[in-house]
């Protein structure tokens, strides 16, 4: 074995997305990424005294309720070959969404019945997104007791991804979109906000009745030299392998449902997400570019994880008191959730936006060569109304986009202050 950490001596950690046969070295910064997104695989035992020390503090930093690292498989599953195989690994990955589903009181994807196995993957993916996203922010948690007093339901309109654009390393949106591409996902218009330097593509699934993403990215070559400094010295780590041709290929023939959804296929999937793509960054580069964009900060030390979720008001149904934006707001503002100052839109428009404000939690900066946690902004709970419209022909429809003027104000919720 390779010793590859001055604390876990004697340990190598190998990454699920790095093909690389072990032993191999990752520096001290990568190896505490890796814990803290808990998807690190221990190969030596060791070192397990060692492990179990730092147990507490990755969990704590991952939001998990108890503590423990979860083990990921790699490479991939790769094609089966006979079709009775394929049908047992089909009917055994059917079997374990039905599970995961059934321990959620509250799911927002629970009304979307699947119509074919790569359907199952995609919402089994959504739903672990959103279990991470709910353990961290604790008023999603008050939402669902108050739909669950007024006997209502909700279902998610969207998840939104934030991301940096740069040409070297090469990332953006498609960091993002990719792997929900490969699996069906489409573009479907795109916005941008001169004011912030973003841009941003809402991408839509083949069937409506899935959540819509909507994904932006910082275009970094229209910051300052500081800023920029500030961005390549942190994503100078960016593993190339982070989403690897062979991940998207098996979401791909998942999608295309010639390969069988497979729980392997599922937490990589979810690592490309969850885990941040480059070395924990130092605190220094972190606060100096939030002094130009708050966005920007808040991608390098949160990566690509989701930024918000979003309940359709119109889904409450017609029989609750909670029927509109202002009476949601109103419901939790009572069980003590403070909520954004404004509903974004007009009364009676297409669109109307509001948010809870985020929640901050201990996120890992490199202090010089020492890892610190800093309490910093992670995530809102947004709420979406979207009413029926006549359009140009005369005709009813509902407005399934976005309006930029809504969403300049929404990314102002994570603003937060340095401490």
């Amino acid at each position: 074995q390779v010793c590859c950490s001055p604390v876990l001596t004697g340990c190598t950690l190998q990454n699920p997305s790095d093909p690389r046969p072990p032993p191999h070295l990752h520096s001290p910064s990568t190896q505490f990424n890796m814990l803290r997104s808990g998807t690190a695989a221990i190969r030596c035992t060791t070192c397990l005294p060692h492990v179990r020390q730092l147990t507490t503090l990755s969990s704590a930093i991952r939001g998990d309720r108890t503590p423990g690292f979860r083990q990921v498989k790699w490479p991939l599953a790769t094609p089966l070959g006979g079709r009775s195989r394929r049908t047992e690994g089909a009917a055994s990955f059917r079997s374990s969404a039905v599970a995961a589903s059934s321990k959620a009181e509250c799911m927002p994807h629970s009304h979307i019945s699947a119509t074919k196995d790569s359907e199952v993957f995609t919402l089994r993916l959504l739903d672990r997104l959103w279990e991470k996203y709910r353990e961290r922010v604790s008023y999603v948690r008050t939402y669902e007791e108050v739909v669950k007093s007024q006997k209502a339901t909700f279902v998610n309109d969207h998840i939104a991804f934030r991301s940096i654009a740069l040409q070297e390393p090469s990332c953006g949106i498609a960091s993002v979109s990719r792997v929900f591409e490969a699996l069906g996902y489409r573009p479907a218009a795109t916005y941008t906000f001169e004011d912030k330097h973003l841009n941003a593509i809402h991408y839509e699934h083949p069937r409506p009745i899935f959540p819509k993403l909507f994904i932006s990215e910082l275009k970094a070559w229209e910051l300052s030299e500081a800023s920029q400094a500030a961005i390549t010295s942190s994503l100078s780590s960016l593993n190339p392998l982070h989403v690897p041709q062979s991940l998207l290929s098996s979401l791909h023939a998942i999608g295309q449902n010639t390969l069988p959804p497979s729980e392997d296929a599922l937490e990589a999937a979810a690592a490309a997400i969850l885990t941040l793509p480059w070395d924990v960054p130092q605190e220094e580069a972190v606060k100096t570019l939030h002094q130009e964009s708050q966005y920007g900060a808040w991608v390098l030390v949160h990566g690509y994880n989701v930024n918000h979720f979003t309940a359709l008001i119109n889904s409450h149904g017609p029989t609750t008191t909670i029927q509109s934006i202002e009476s949601t707001v109103e419901a939790l503002q009572a069980e003590g959730v403070p909520m954004k100052s404004q509903i974004e839109g007009d009364t009676g428009g297409k669109l109307r936006q509001t948010a809870t404000q985020a929640v901050n939690m201990p996120i890992a900066m490199a202090r010089g060569n020492k890892v610190v946690e800093v309490d910093w902004p992670y995530a809102y709970f947004e709420l979406a109304q979207r009413d029926p419209y006549t359009d140009h022909d005369g005709q009813l429809t509902r407005f399934e986009g976005f309006l930029s003027a809504n969403a300049t104000h929404l990314f102002d919720i994570t603003q937060g202050a340095p401490k």
